[in-house]
């Protein structure tokens, strides 16, 4: 492994990809990619012989010098690890010095088991017509998409040419080149480019029945045909969130700004795939109440695209950050108080994950050590939620907004197109401090507790203060609730009738943290708001959670529903976990996955398989 990225094989001190191109055909009939990539490297040590490539569960058939098929190269591909597959070793014909262009051609195609990929028939679609496929190559399994230097630390260029069956439409993260595709006979080819650097973990490609509309001056919305008008009205405000971002940080720099939103079965919130970020149907709340993940994601476009983690030991720097500016976003639009708020309710995520971890468990610290573990296994709030509170911290301890703010955007512009470390992180934030404010900031800088907040594992070492004039109504009624366990109050929906849908998530988490609510309570709660009915995925994510810890059993066909009509990891693994921990519902959970373990992604599955103790 490099001493640069603990998870990946490549050979980073020695060479470096410049630029990648793909060519590739999609067979949904065998479900896989077949063509080449030609990577175009450059050399960084005085002698270079050989290129050392990741990929993982592909199959490569020949591997040549050059931008043709003519002058064969000598490789050989490692015996598999499990977690991070084979390095494919490629012997260049002579050593080659620093500084000099290197390409290589790769002949390979995926197979079924590639993590990157994701292949649904017709019947797990909307339209029920078509099949899909899209890719998720977050944090590790660009490898199992292409062979590549599969590192953060690296930061590429990319084209490719997609060769797809109509009538089916293929999209990038990069810019269309051609919007009407080339025909041949019952083949379509899509061209792309991307001229923006970016990490290899960003490539994208999404294949189906797809559609677009314009939302605004610079972004398109994507979704099959049945649900584009929905998600048209939803994601109207993406431009305003653009803008905010620009004013807050530099110029937006990838030209388009669009979005696809994924069938059910996409893990994730939202991923911040360059010129076309990937969101989950379950933002679709019909209200707009939940497209501040949209915000998130598009926070990405300058922390996480343009300034670059340089391993996954340093994911904070993508993540912490990004809430930070999201949080700043969501203020500037919706007033302080909503970022406050926001705030608060990152906290109790962040402790729920350290309560699940353990909060001694390593992998809790802000910086974990990551040699030889999956960053899928080690993901989780932390990053998010510990890496804002630095921040937040950061910036009142250094003398608030006209402070920290100015600084937000000379560490973008310095770092724009750059990979780097915690460690040159907080150079620069003394660099800056002194050029600009003097000593009195380094003597603030110095009285940080950076490893308490850094490398000790648990909840920050300093608790930020919040304003509490949106969650006091919550902990309240929450309060109430518990009070009156034994004998209950006359609830109404009056209760909540001026509860924002985050409030409602705040009051429900805040009952989620005392001992559990006796079954009467549950009833009289849901007949007073009304819970189980509710289509906002957060609530009912978090009744749900209420309702299993106390063993509820009217709620578990609800959760089975919920459980198999979408797969973001956010609620199916605590989901499947609550449900399994019930001794009524542990089968339950178990048939459930087995039933439905195809609809899920191949990340997800993995995870959710650990989580019901399925596998070792």
């Amino acid at each position: 492994m490099s001493k640069i990225d603990p998870n990946t094989f490549a050979n980073l001190d020695d060479i470096t990809t410049e630029h990648l191109h793909l060519d590739l055909k999609v067979d949904f009939e065998k479900q896989r990619l077949v063509g080449t990539v030609l990577l175009t490297l450059k050399t960084l040590a005085e002698e270079v012989k050989q290129v050392v490539l990741d990929t993982n569960h592909l199959i490569i058939s020949g591997v040549y010098s050059g931008e043709n098929s003519e002058k064969s190269l000598e490789y050989h591909l490692d015996e598999e690890d499990a977690t991070f597959g084979r390095a494919l070793r490629i012997s260049l014909p002579s050593s080659v010095s620093a500084n000099q262009q290197v390409k290589i051609l790769v002949k390979y195609e995926t197979t079924k088991d590639c993590g990157a990929l994701q292949w649904l028939e017709p019947s797990q679609t909307v339209g029920k017509k078509h099949p899909y496929l899209f890719t998720q190559c977050q944090a590790i399994h660009a490898r199992s998409l292409t062979p590549c230097q599969d590192s953060p630390s690296v930061k590429i260029t990319y084209s490719a040419n997609i060769d797809t069956p109509a009538p089916l439409r293929a999209l990038m993260s990069a810019l269309r080149l051609n919007e009407e595709p080339e025909t041949v006979g019952e083949s379509r080819v899509y061209k792309f480019e991307q001229k923006t650097t970016m990490p290899s973990y960003l490539i994208a490609l999404v294949v189906g029945e797809l559609e677009g509309r314009e939302i605004g001056p610079r972004s398109t919305v994507w979704s099959e045909p049945d649900m584009i008008e929905k998600c048209a009205w939803e994601f109207a405000d993406t431009e305003e969130f653009i803008k905010t971002g620009e004013e807050l940080l530099t110029p937006y720099e990838w030209g388009r700004y669009d979005l696809l939103v994924l069938p059910a079965s996409f893990p994730y919130g939202g991923m911040e795939n360059p010129c076309l970020t990937f969101v989950t149907p379950t933002l679709l709340a019909g209200d707009r109440s939940l497209v501040d993940v949209v915000a998130h994601e598009i926070t990405h476009s300058w922390m996480g695209n343009l300034v670059t983690t340089k391993n996954w030991e340093s994911f904070w720097l993508n993540e912490g950050w990004t809430m930070f500016i999201e949080r700043k976003i969501i203020g500037r639009i919706h007033g302080e108080h909503t970022r406050q708020f926001s705030a608060q309710m990152g906290i109790k995520d962040l402790q729920a994950d350290i309560d699940l971890f353990g909060c001694k468990d390593p992998l809790t610290c802000l910086c974990p050590r990551l040699q030889g573990v999956d960053p899928d296994d080690a993901f989780s709030s932390v990053p998010y939620e510990k890496g804002f509170n630095l921040l937040y911290y950061l910036e009142q301890h250094l003398g608030g907004p006209s402070v920290f703010e100015p600084y937000m955007k000379a560490y973008v512009k310095y770092f724009s197109g750059k990979s780097l470390t915690t460690d040159e992180w907080k150079d620069f934030l003394y660099e800056y401090m002194e050029k600009t404010h003097g000593k009195e900031k380094i003597d603030l800088l110095n009285k940080v507790d950076w490893t308490g907040w850094l490398y000790t594992p648990g909840m920050p070492p300093v608790q930020n203060q919040f304003d509490q004039s949106l969650t006091q109504a919550c902990i309240d009624l929450a309060q109430k609730w518990d009070e009156h366990r034994d004998q209950l109050f006359e609830a109404s929906p009056k209760d909540i009738e001026n509860f924002t849908p985050d409030q409602k998530v705040f009051f429900l988490e805040e009952v989620l943290q005392v001992k559990p609510m006796p079954h009467s309570s549950l009833e009289a709660m849901d007949k007073a708001y009304s819970l189980t009915k509710v289509q906002n995925a957060e609530i009912r994510f978090k009744w749900q959670m209420v309702c299993l810890k106390a063993e509820y059993q009217p709620i578990y066909t609800d959760v089975v529903k919920f459980l198999t009509e979408q797969g973001r990891m956010k609620y199916t693994r605590p989901l499947y976990r609550a449900l399994y921990k019930c001794p009524s519902g542990s089968q339950l959970a178990r048939d459930t996955y087995t039933k439905h373990k195809n609809f899920y992604h191949p990340i997800c599955g993995r995870l959710i398989e650990k989580d019901l103790e399925l596998t070792n």
